[in-house]
């Protein structure tokens, strides 16, 4: 990613790629300041329970020492979510896990679907 600005990566249990990466904006006159940005690998999975990184693109493990390869000047990315009220890197990674949690509860929190009943006739 071409930026000067740290770049935090985070695999997670489902597959998904997480970054976070602060960016300058402006908007109008005299308004500026820093956003984070929350966004998705489109070319790496990763497996949880092995640690290991893999490339969709060359069907490869990626070694962990090996950072240039999905740091890359203009990643295939889908941003999820961008916040201008942080003040940090930690804040930004809270609402990942914000967001991840709410997922979760939502999937299992999910109400049964409602099946025909039968009723029985009076005779």
């Amino acid at each position: 990613m071409s930026s000067s600005l740290p770049v935090h990566y985070y695999g997670l249990a489902n597959g998904k790629v997480y970054i976070i990466y602060a960016r300058f904006y402006e908007i109008g006159f005299d308004d500026s300041g820093l956003e984070f940005v929350l966004a998705v690998l489109k070319d790496f999975i990763y497996d949880y329970e092995s640690e290991a990184l893999f490339s969709v693109v060359s069907n490869e493990v990626v070694p962990p020492q090996s950072h240039k390869t999905i740091d890359v000047p203009e990643p295939n990315m889908k941003i999820k979510k961008v916040y201008r009220k942080l003040d940090t890197y930690g804040d930004a990674a809270a609402k990942l896990s914000k967001k991840i949690l709410q997922k979760k509860d939502s999937k299992t929190s999910k109400k049964p679907k409602k099946t025909k009943s039968t009723k029985k006739g009076k005779k």
